[in-house]
């Protein structure tokens, strides 16, 4: 069945290839790598590539680099025997590992991944907190709902350490002990490793850092559309492009390959409502038309149609992901008023807690869709702000947010109550049941996610709606990132990483798995396509 992308877009392709056929003259450019996308995935790619001796060309549509990395809370999930060894572990979590271990498997996959588990689990004897790429691999797989390639999901997990260490060689700085390892919203376990620099600058500025001391090798051009894929004798061998400024016309050929690491399409109002309606009887999101993003303006799904112009097969698409999260005057995640799961619970506009706000994101915002006005107050204390200077994800202070009217403050939950307009006696009755719920380890939503209780004034609240956040679907890849056309073929000489791609994280995806998927996936491409695989 022909995909709706090719017939939402095909004006715009269609569009550009005229624009190009009018330009004056057309710029040559060649390079044993061609990248299309300068996010993370893409900048990974081309680090890696030149690592493995190619010279690189990246194509950037936008007027600068960074997608939607730089502008993330910057997570990343990876199981970290060193790092965790420093994080307690709790009852909660045996209950969560002796939950999915003994659960009747799907298929020989999962079945293999208990086992492992159950056999890694009896033999730790610690310091600190289980992981292992295993158990990464079961969480993931199970919180996809099983529709994820197991092949991908193995070779995700089993890489991520590797590509933590990789980025960290090249001089990206992470928090240190105590600080690195929280649990990011939906990552279902505290694995979510957390960078030096605020929102996701970090893998930017290294991967920039990095082309700038390797120019002679890597060359970015910004404002550069790729408008098509050149197949020569069945295999990829460049891109044409125009620029967007100036609608001159180039094309770049790749001696060796081509990879998409172009992004998803959250920010396309109209093909992920198209996608959304055909997942309707799978349990689609309401409209989504007016919905706000997390997403920048760039994230268009461009590479799926570049893609499947050339036969590649695109797998997934009606899985969107929507977070609980969202700023309610822009959709973004900046505004947030904590930074880990542990510390904090969500209210309704009536003052009560409603879901298990440890759980997936899915589970999550199609509760919160069910409130009031789809609207929550995240409520903590004073342990998630316990300085001025304390900072969020996004490099800002309680003070700030309270100040531009983000976040609201009370020496007491009645004063907290009255500012933001809920019943007092239902705040307090939340709070009591949530710091209930810390001593027991559990509580009647099922959260499984504790540390301390929310108890030292003053007190704070911040509000948050759904925003559509990750495309989890996109072009199919085997686990050497080489694009499968519709018969489950290699397409030689493409490759994909990032949000571009499908099947890693199935019907949802664990907060924190993004950046490790990009990262990790777009250094095997860079490396595969700089061998001519």
């Amino acid at each position: 069945m022909k995909h709706i992308f090719s017939k939402v877009l095909a004006v715009v392709i269609v569009a550009g290839l005229v624009a190009c056929a009018t330009s004056q003259g057309t710029q040559q450019e060649t390079a044993d790598v061609v990248i299309i996308g300068a996010g993370g995935a893409g900048l990974a790619a081309a680090m890696s590539a030149q690592q493995n001796g190619a010279k690189v060309i990246v194509l950037e549509k936008m007027e600068r680099a960074g997608g939607n990395t730089v502008i993330s809370g910057a997570a990343f999930n990876t199981a970290d025997p060193a790092r965790q060894a420093l994080v307690s572990m709790n009852e909660a979590n045996r209950r969560d590992i002796q939950t999915l271990t003994t659960k009747t498997p799907h298929n020989d996959f999962e079945r293999e991944l208990q086992q492992t588990v159950i056999e890694q689990f009896a033999a730790f004897r610690g310091p600190g907190l289980f992981d292992s790429p295993e158990w990464h691999a079961l969480q993931t797989y199970n919180g996809g709902d099983y529709v994820a390639k197991p092949e991908l999901v193995r070779t995700f997990t089993k890489n991520t350490l590797d590509t933590l260490e990789w980025l960290k060689s090249n001089g990206m700085g992470w928090q240190r002990d105590q600080d690195v390892i929280f649990t990011v919203l939906g990552a279902l376990w505290p694995r979510s490793h957390r960078p030096q620099m605020p929102l996701g600058q970090g893998y930017i500025t290294t991967s920039l850092g990095y082309a700038e001391a390797h120019k002679d090798d890597i060359t970015i051009h910004y404002n550069t559309r790729a408008t098509q894929l050149v197949v020569q004798n069945g295999r990829v061998t460049g891109v044409r492009a125009t620029n967007v400024n100036t609608n001159k016309k180039s094309t770049y050929t790749a001696t060796k390959g081509v990879i998409i690491a172009t992004g998803g399409f959250g920010a396309n109002i109209k093909l992920r409502q198209s996608y959304n309606t055909l997942a309707m009887d799978k349990g689609g999101w309401p409209n989504l038309d007016s919905a706000k993003t997390t997403n920048h303006p760039g994230a268009t799904g461009d590479g799926l149609a570049l893609a499947e112009k050339v036969g590649a097969n695109l797998i997934g698409l009606e899985w969107l992901q929507l977070l609980p999260m969202g700023d309610p005057r822009t959709g973004s995640l900046s505004g947030n008023i904590e930074i880990g799961v542990e510390d904090r619970f969500f209210v309704n506009k009536n003052g009560d807690r409603f879901v298990n706000e440890g759980g997936r994101r899915d589970d999550m915002t199609k509760a919160l869709f069910a409130q009031p006005d789809a609207w929550l107050w995240v409520i903590c204390d004073k342990q998630s702000y316990p300085t001025p200077q304390h900072k969020n994800n996004f490099n800002e202070s309680i003070e700030d947010l309270i100040a531009a009217g983000r976040a609201f403050e009370g020496n007491t939950l009645e004063e907290l109550a009255e500012k933001i307009g809920v019943p007092a006696e239902n705040l307090r009755r939340a709070t009591e049941q949530f710091n209930a719920g810390v001593d027991a380890g559990s509580d009647s939503l099922g959260r499984t996610l504790w540390r301390i209780k929310i108890e030292q004034p003053p007190f704070y609240a911040g509000a948050r709606i759904p925003t559509v956040h990750h495309t989890m679907g996109g072009i199919e890849i085997n686990s050497n990132t080489q694009v499968l056309n519709k018969s489950g073929q290699v397409i030689p000489g493409l490759y994909a990483a990032g949000e571009v791609t499908g099947g890693i994280h199935g019907s949802n995806r664990l907060g924190g798995n993004a950046l490790a998927d990009a990262h990790t996936f777009g250094r095997i491409a860079g490396a595969n396509a700089a061998a001519g695989q």
